[in-house]
């Protein structure tokens, strides 16, 4: 059957000077030019099928009983004494709720789907007349104060709460939670809209506080109340606001237009992501491209001096402008970074934002969690160990919620984000983002689905095979993602190689496709190497497709640092004895190894606990080396280094979108 492949790219020109001055080239409309597909069947396989079971049957749904004041802060918020939450306590139930919802869309467990069922019936009886639906005192609604006068986060409280609600309703169809999230919006609109005093803006914890911008177009979307789209915009002009001391917020639409790094805006740390999405939704709602020149700005800002090598985002908690910083690498700014970037798909259908996602998710968001779904972590770090929230910051809990905090609710998302971004479509037919054992089966038109089947390893393997069966014979491109590193890329159809496969861009095949038709994808998993700077000058991190290599000490214990043994777990409390942690090095004794040389082969590790991908090499000294997956890395507690010593190193590349994670490799 006759065929045509065309390679596309919506990017801007390569040749742009600094990393964030360019302006993505979009389509013309105010449709998202890739966008998610609603009520899409799959089943994902492989191990991630195993986080995905163990996320939802030792968090999800254990986590409401075993954490009752989830819900329960909401009963009795009015009544002395009162609980003693965290600023954003009341974030835990949307945020869960959120997540949840997400994994629902993957999996369509009955088990969760009838527990959430519950927890949404149980959450909207807490909502006053007034649409309040937060954990403080009366006099305190949405003021973003405490009863002591204390600063908190409630509008950003129920900016989750919407999200979550909204999210149900998509899949459910339930009226009820509907209502309950346009309640929330009627109440900010009261509050809020219009000359009132004190504006959002004047209350404290602005840049948080403001994140119902992103949620109130989509409410307005779905119910075309003008004053939702009118109070998002407001707060957007609010971004801008200032008083005797300075900015109240970040100013990130104008800064943005003006060509000014993320980093450099005044209010730079990660929840500010959360309204900045807001400029997204008000692009698709208005058509002013404005607002889509200025997230394109700073998603391509974010890209290129905050996002670390592993696919995590900011250092304590904030954007700094340079993705070297061994400062914390929070849960949560990773999950806000990859819900920017599903954004920035949906915006310019641009493959490499499909290409981070990738990145985040196999590298970060697997190893951010225990290999058994039970516990998250805060910090994901570069080099050092892997600790539980819990372990790491056992300040948030509370009675009632032990478990309870910004990142265990948070963490489930970057899996539930597959729902968004692994099989999407266009106005010409399907987008094939996510490569993996699986299966999607997505409505084409009325009256025709089509299956997608990948038998593959991937990521362990490069070869992927794929099974297209439609219902029926029908024409439709097919659009497959060809990763920014796959340099050397082979494609055939029933057999027939296509030629000339560039990298970074979808390859379109558009043809009358039939049941039986296959699909023979063989990506280029030759090495590419990440060349450190500013604190990881020296080291280098090593690359197989798209994992991120790690030494792990666990599996290199014949490398141990000679000498008096050393406790490293004396560095985590911070006793004077202990030697100087350095994280460069995290006290280990690693080989030097070469660039030009480096050939790696599959190991084996027949105890428990086996890494998604271990493989082993030559050092330059002669000795075994074994790396793994950077997401299995520190899985039992063993410290580990994403940044390596590797020497005869290839040529740096400058940054461009054609090389978004700097990397390049040895030529053969």
């Amino acid at each position: 059957m006759a065929h045509s492949i065309r390679l596309f790219s919506t990017r801007c020109d390569p040749s742009i000077p600094s990393r964030t001055t360019c302006r993505t080239r979009l389509l013309p409309m105010t449709l998202p030019a890739a966008r998610t597909i609603p009520n899409l069947k799959m089943q994902l396989d492989g191990f991630i099928a195993d986080y995905l079971r163990g996320v939802t049957d030792q968090w999800l749904l254990p986590a409401p009983a075993a954490n009752p004041a989830i819900l329960e802060m909401f009963r009795d918020r009015d009544a002395s004494p009162v609980r003693a939450g965290v600023e954003w306590c009341g974030e835990f139930a949307g945020k869960y709720l959120t997540s949840a919802v997400q994994i629902l869309r993957i999996t369509a467990d009955p088990a969760l789907k009838a527990s959430l069922r519950q927890f949404v019936r149980r959450l909207i009886s807490f909502q006053d007349t007034d649409g309040y639906l937060g954990p403080w005192t009366r006099a305190c609604r949405l003021t973003n104060k405490d009863h002591t006068g204390t600063g908190n986060w409630d509008t950003w409280s129920h900016y989750h709460i919407m999200m979550g609600l909204t999210l149900w309703h998509e899949v459910t169809r339930d009226a009820d939670a509907l209502t309950a999230a346009t309640k929330i919006a009627d109440a900010l609109c009261r509050k809020y809209l219009g000359n009132k005093k004190p504006r959002l803006v004047d209350t404290p914890y602005t840049e948080m506080n403001l994140a119902p911008a992103h949620v109130l177009p989509i409410l307005h979307r779905k119910t075309r109340d003008e004053r939702y789209l009118k109070l998002a915009r407001q707060f957007v002009d609010e971004f801008a606001a200032k008083n005797r001391k300075g900015p109240l917020a970040g100013d990130y639409l104008n800064l943005a237009l003006a060509g000014i790094e993320y980093h450099k805006t005044p209010k730079p740390r990660w929840e500010s992501l959360h309204p900045v999405m807001a400029l997204a939704e008000l692009y698709w709602a208005t058509g002013d491209p404005k607002f889509r020149d200025a997230y394109a700005q700073i998603w391509w800002s974010n890209l290129r001096f905050d996002r670390h090598n592993n696919g995590g985002y900011s250092s304590g908690e904030q954007a700094k402008g340079d993705p070297y910083d061994f400062g914390g690498i929070e849960t949560c700014c990773t999950i806000a970074w990859m819900a920017t970037t599903v954004e920035m798909l949906k915006l310019t259908a641009d493959s490499v934002a499909a290409d981070e996602l990738e990145l985040s998710t196999l590298n970060s968001v697997v190893g951010m969690h225990s290999v058994t779904g039970r516990w998250c972590t805060y910090n994901t770090p570069m080099n050092g160990v892997k600790r539980t929230f819990l372990d790491a910051c056992n300040w948030h809990a509370r009675p009632g919620g032990g478990e309870l905090s910004c990142c265990t609710v948070n963490s489930p998302r970057g899996f539930g984000y597959l729902s968004d971004w692994a099989c999407m479509r266009d106005r010409h037919g399907l987008i094939l983002n996510y490569y993996g054992p699986s299966t999607f089966s997505p409505k084409l038109k009325p009256g025709i689905a089509v299956t997608l089947t990948q038998q593959t390893n991937y990521p362990v393997d490069p070869h992927i095979k794929i099974r297209v069966a439609p219902t029926k014979p029908a024409e439709f491109t097919l659009k497959l993602r060809i990763p920014h590193w796959s340099k050397r890329t082979s494609l055939k159809v029933n057999g027939k190689t296509i030629p000339k496969i560039a990298s970074g861009q979808y390859a379109h095949i558009t043809r009358r496709w039939r049941r039986g038709d296959t699909i023979d994808l063989k990506l280029d998993f030759a090495l590419h190497f990440w060349t450190g700077e500013k604190d990881c000058k020296g080291f280098t991190s090593v690359y197989r497709g798209p994992i991120l290599l790690a030494y792990d000490h666990r599996y290199n214990l014949e490398h141990a640092t000679p000498g008096k043994p050393v406790n490293f777990y004396d560095y985590l409390e911070e006793r004077r004895e202990s030697p100087k942690w350095n994280a460069t090095d995290c006290l280990l004794n690693v080989p030097a190894l070469s660039a030009k040389n480096l050939k790696l082969t599959p190991a084996k590790w027949t105890e428990w606990m086996p890494p998604v991908l271990l493989v082993k090499c030559k050092a330059a000294n002669g000795k075994t080396v074994h790396l793994c997956d950077f997401g299995s890395a520190g899985e039992t507690g063993t410290p580990f280094l994403s940044w390596l010593p590797v020497k005869h190193l290839p040529p740096v590349p400058d940054f461009s979108p054609a090389t978004p994670l700097g990397t390049n490799r040895c030529t053969a």
